[in-house]
């Protein structure tokens, strides 16, 4: 799905494109006039923009020039209800992807905006090819210092040059796809197609056809002949994301595929040969799948040849700062605003906060502040942390603490309440004891006659640095 901006002064068209275009899915913005199509593009980064030629303030072809010269990749459609020759060659010239003259069908404008988005996507993946975006998956350049992170990093640089099979693990948004595309990047297939595939985003029959391709008369909808994903990354790799959704009938072709390097597409019955490197990640425990009898054991076997664990971010914590920086950079060029960074507190609040959705959720959230914030820097209170957005205020009228209809000690109440307060703290006592409201001697305290063990490494290091008394 693509982000649009319909351009027009006349409102009937617009709204009615613009409401077709959102019913196929996507992201639809509207300006009545050129000058407001022009404040779009500069506030926006659009992968398609119909704009009308001739309409009240600056003309389309005014909207035109501005639009590839802030976003090149932007594929531009001119509509014209007084074409010509000239203004359609004065179009193309000046970088438009489509010139139509009305009146035209909605169902025309609609098939030359999926073309539009299907340009845009294969020329992001010809630059792929051509390394203009290689060096996002440099080792080097993978954002991070923790050792969690290292060690991901120390067993995907040892493999990368061979053709084994991957399997990547870890939770939503921990930068699975990421690491894949970093394998394939340093990998001898560089040259060639890296293909990715969502299994979780289709339904078996529909996954089938995108993975084998399918011939013409296959099924009901198939009008012609269609190259599957496996052919597409011929010589290079192919990355099947959340493959624990899969059923066990696909399951059987991919194991066929990665036993016998063949398949056959469907309602075909020529064998095609395919030599990919397989790459699959997934959310899931796919072991007690297995177990459970919903994954192939055979196809597990083969999957788990090398296992990337990927940490969740609640546990690469010395990381949180870093990528937070380079999101605020990242979104500073995109919305064209500058932001020095992350106020102290705010910085704090990032650092206690659990993360259930991981980097993918740390981005969306420095991306949110940004938009909010008045200031040069983002503050705590621009931060939309769900339950951490009401750390150090009023507490809330239901209990935090479950007790067992049998009962539990006071004690291990208090355990459980420090060792909280440790982990969303990354083990620095005199952060916890802030949560807490008590003085980091006495958390020092409760630490030791509690009998509180640090993970390992951590508690000397942290408790030497503070000025505390080591525990014995």
């Amino acid at each position: 799905m693509g982000r649009i901006l319909i351009a027009d002064d006349h409102d009937s068209l617009r709204r009615a494109l613009a409401q077709a275009v959102a019913d196929a899915g996507h992201d639809v913005d509207e300006a009545p006039n050129g000058n407001a199509a022009l404040e779009k593009v500069h506030e926006t980064a659009y992968d398609v923009v119909v704009s009308d030629l001739k309409m009240g303030g600056s003309t389309g072809i005014d909207v035109l020039k501005t639009t590839k010269t802030l976003h090149p990749t932007t594929a531009v459609i001119l509509m014209t209800a007084f074409g010509s020759v000239q203004t359609a060659v004065e179009a193309m010239k000046a970088g438009a992807f489509d010139y139509v003259q009305k009146p035209f069908e909605i169902e025309e404008m609609e098939v030359k905006i999926a073309k539009a988005l299907e340009m845009r996507r294969m020329q992001h993946q010809i630059d792929y090819l051509r390394h203009a975006q290689g060096d996002i998956y440099e080792f080097d350049n993978i954002i991070g210092s923790s050792g969690a992170l290292a060690h991901v990093l120390g067993i995907v640089r040892k493999v990368a040059k061979s053709n084994t099979t991957v399997l990547v693990r870890g939770e939503t948004g921990t930068g699975k796809e990421l690491i894949a595309a970093a394998l394939h990047h340093n990998s001898l297939r560089a040259n060639k197609s890296f293909i990715k595939v969502n299994c979780a985003a289709l339904q078996e029959n529909l996954l089938e056809s995108e993975l084998f391709g399918h011939e013409k008369g296959a099924f009901t909808s198939a009008d012609k002949q269609r190259i599957g994903r496996f052919e597409q990354a011929d010589g290079g790799t192919l990355f099947l994301d959340e493959i624990g959704d899969m059923s066990q009938n696909t399951q059987a072709k991919i194991l066929r595929v990665l036993q016998e390097h063949e398949f056959e597409r469907l309602g075909g019955t020529r064998t095609i040969k395919a030599d990919v490197r397989l790459i699959a990640a997934t959310n899931r425990d796919l072991n007690a799948m297995v177990e459970a009898g919903t994954f192939r054991q055979d196809l597990y076997f083969r999957l788990n040849v090398v296992t990337v664990d990927m940490p969740a971010l609640r546990d690469r914590k010395e990381d949180i700062a870093a990528l937070a920086s380079f999101f605020i950079k990242r979104f500073g060029g995109e919305l064209k605003k500058k932001i020095d960074g992350l106020d102290p507190d705010a910085a704090k609040l990032l650092m206690r906060y659990n993360w259930p959705g991981n980097i993918r959720e740390l981005e969306n959230a420095i991306e949110r502040a940004m938009l909010l914030t008045d200031g040069t820097s983002i503050t705590s209170t621009d931060l939309r942390l769900g339950e951490a957005s009401g750390m150090g205020g009023a507490r809330d009228s239901a209990s935090v603490v479950r007790i067992p209809p049998t009962g539990i000690p006071l004690e291990e109440i208090e355990r459980i309440a420090l060792v909280e307060a440790l982990r969303m703290s990354n083990w620095v006592q005199k952060d916890a004891a802030e949560l807490l409201a008590i003085s980091p001697r006495v958390i020092n305290y409760k630490i030791r006659t509690l009998g509180i063990d640090f993970p390992r490494g951590r508690r000397a290091a942290l408790q030497a640095h503070e000025g505390l008394p080591t525990a014995v």
